[in-house]
């Protein structure tokens, strides 16, 4: 199991629309509004780093207000 959190700036005006779209992407596990730099941070579960890529790159970009992104992906020491 991958996880991962994605960090991401939001288009103002359409922030409501991509909270609604990014909550029911599958392997999305937490949204959580901040503030700072960033706008939302998107807690992620995946299968394999390849799954993760596809999931940031092609969901999670791919939504409708979603300006910018930056993914941590977590590991153990």
């Amino acid at each position: 199991m991958v996880r991962g959190y994605v960090l991401l700036r939001l288009v103002p005006g359409l922030e409501r629309e991509a909270l609604n779209s990014l909550r029911v992407l599958k392997g999305v596990v937490e949204v959580d509004l901040v503030f700072g730099h960033w706008d939302v941070v998107v807690r992620v579960e995946a299968k394999s780093i390849n799954e993760m890529t596809r999931k940031v790159v092609t969901e999670i970009r791919g939504v409708k207000g979603v300006e910018a992104t930056e993914t941590l992906v977590t590991t153990e020491f």
